[in-house]
Formats: C-alpha cells, structure tokens, sequence
C-alpha cells in the first residue's frame, strides 16, 4: 500500500508540475504522458468556455501558462466540474507568482470575474422571484433575487474586448447590475450609485420595508426624504421589480 500511495503521489506531482516532477520510475513513460495531456486540455477546455473574452485578449500561449500555475499552485476545494472556475478566480485573487512571469493586463482579475458571473447565473438552480402588487414595495421587507448580482469594478469590464484594452481605469468606477432572464440569457446594465447603494441596503438589513430603504438611501446621500426622492425611489423599485430584481420577502 506504502508503495501504491507512493506512486499515486509522484503521478499526481509530475501530472501538476511536469516540467519540475519527475514521472514515477516504474510506470511507462508513454502512458504517464497520455495523462498529462489529458489532464492539462480537459482544465484548460473547462475553463477557456467560461472566459473566452480572457482567453482572446492573452493568447493562446499566456493561457496555457495559466492553466499551468493553476494546475501546479492551487488546490480546489471541490470536487466538481462546474465549480471548477470559481476555483480559476480565487487563484487569480491570490496574486500567484505566475502572473508576476510576464505582461499581463491590470484588468485580467476583474474581467475573468465578469465572464464567470455570466456562467453562474445560467447555471443557477435558483427560482426567479414573483411578481406581486407594486403598491406594497413600500410597505414589506425587500429582497433581491439570487438571480440579479449588483457589481462594483474598478475597469469597464463590459467595454473590454481585444479590440478595446485600457491601459489605466477610468475615474469612476463601473456599477453593473447582472441579471438572467426568463429565457436564460443574461443581461448587463449600468446601475447609478443610488441604485447599487439601494441593492445593497435590501441585502444587508432584510427586515427594512422599501420606505425605510428609501429613507436610509437618502440619509447615506446626505439627502432629505423628501416626497419628491421617495417618489423616484419607488419609480427605481417599480422597475427593478419588473425586472424580477427585487420582490416581496414572504
């Protein structure tokens, strides 16, 4: 068994890192191979169809190197292919030394993330929320729909193509909001800062009904509760509701 563990190891050394690992010494060389190509275009395919926007802009040369560091420097916690990018994405957040190995754009973090939003809104499992009687926005506790991720980036990641690299992030952030759809696409739009504000207040105080939201917006703002601002606030939470961004918490 001693021996057994052994050569698992050294095979899952070398299939990691074959250019630091040695393959195991009493396995056939050209099978030992077959595996690491296997294992290497199976990641790599996995991840390329969550970040293909990426995966343009770097080339096909810097992915591979990626795919590589991943492989070698990360230890994913799930055993599941379809959580497999979030894992991409975490390993990216933690500065790995392979992105200090060449030129690489200060926007790849914030745009891997957006392509991977998209990905896991069309596979959530998540019930789109109802539509109820607008008048009670005001009156009951809000929540918004696991199906709608309001996002704050530093780079226009909706803007960034091969086409269109900024080298420096403009002065204002950009606030998106992400949202699937009836028909399972998903859609981006921008979101002013009240409005990301207002999605994040529902999320963090559950219990406040949509006047207090509105209230607690606008003294944030620094703003009066004015009739006029509660009425624009309730126009926003109208229209957010039929988009089946925000509902009536039962």
């Amino acid at each position: 068994m001693d021996n057994l563990q052994q050569q698992q190891q050294a095979l899952t050394r070398y299939l990691r890192d074959p250019e630091q690992q040695m393959p195991p010494t009493d396995m056939n060389v050209a099978r030992v191979e077959v595996y690491r190509e296997l294992v290497f275009n199976n990641v790599s395919q996995l991840l390329s169809g969550t970040f293909p926007v990426l995966v343009r802009i770097i080339g096909e040369p810097r992915w591979r190197l990626l795919v590589r560091g991943f492989l070698r420097d990360w230890r994913a916690q799930t055993p599941k292919f379809g959580e497999i990018a979030a894992e991409f994405i975490d390993y990216l957040a933690a500065q790995p030394s392979v992105l200090q190995q060449g030129q690489w754009p200060a926007f790849l973090l914030e745009l891997a993330h957006y392509e991977w939003v998209e990905m896991v809104l069309q596979q959530s499992d998540a019930p789109a929320l109802p539509l109820t009687d607008t008048a009670l926005l005001l009156h009951h506790p809000l929540q918004v729909s696991a199906l709608a991720w309001p996002l704050a980036y530093v780079w226009p990641v909706h803007e960034i193509d091969p086409n269109n690299q900024p080298d420096s992030p403009p002065a204002q952030p950009t606030l998106l909001l992400v949202r699937r759809t009836e028909d399972f696409s998903v859609k981006f739009s921008l979101l002013s800062p009240l409005a990301l504000r207002l999605l994040q207040r529902i999320g963090e105080f559950a219990a406040l009904t949509g006047l207090e939201h509105l209230q607690g917006l606008a003294e944030e703002a620094g703003q009066s509760a004015s009739d006029a601002f509660i009425d624009d606030g309730l126009t926003l939470l109208r229209q957010l509701h039929a988009d089946r961004v925000v509902g009536i918490t039962p």
